[in-house]
């Protein structure tokens, strides 16, 4: 089974995967600069999101388990974690290129703007680490820090722009991801 030609090809790629990953965690500024000139990278940097939205999941999944929460709010809970993640992943990005089309116009495009900040994403990939108790909430702060870090390397790269105009663009993203989110979990919790 291991010789067929689609797990060669997925074994080959496996080394792109993990080195892509790690250039995103290490904020590596030229990996984000060149993030968008290949073609296979939108489809990384979406397993990478995916990736992130099933961490986020095991962990949800793990924490809601111990507190005894059964069917159908458990697999709600689960779904709007995920879905959460991943719709934030492209209003994040939609906001992004709309704020930085009014405070510098420039030739990228909303796909443009996909890959970088889908490979931002690659530390939320350790969100299962905050089934950990007493540790898990300082676990989410660290790995959303981390995200917004990257996400302002890729902006300011991607756009050409200075650090300073790439913090305020990303952080108005950032503070309506979270509204968003907490809007989402708080009517899930209710509902």
């Amino acid at each position: 089974m291991a010789d067929l030609p689609c797990f060669r090809s997925y074994r080959r790629s496996l080394p792109g995967f993990w080195k892509t990953i790690w250039y995103a965690l290490s904020l590596n500024g030229d990996f984000y600069e060149n993030a968008h000139n290949t073609p296979r990278n939108r489809r990384i940097a979406r397993a990478i999101v995916i990736c992130a939205a099933v961490s986020y999941a095991i962990g949800s999944l793990v924490i809601l388990l111990i507190n005894r929460v059964m069917g159908w709010p458990l697999v709600g809970a689960i779904a709007i974690n995920t879905l959460s993640l991943v719709a934030g992943y492209y209003f994040w990005t939609y906001t992004i290129w709309q704020i930085s089309r009014w405070v510098s116009p420039n030739t990228l495009t909303y796909g443009d703007l996909l890959s970088p900040i889908g490979f931002a994403y690659a530390p939320q990939i350790l969100n299962f680490l905050t089934l950990i108790p007493l540790l898990g909430r300082p676990i989410e702060l660290i790995l959303t820090v981390w995200s917004l870090l990257a996400i302002i390397v890729a902006v300011r790269q991607g756009l050409d722009i200075s650090t300073r105009r790439s913090a305020l663009i990303c952080g108005v993203g950032w503070t309506l991801i979270q509204v968003a989110i907490g809007l989402v979990q708080v009517t899930g919790a209710d509902g």
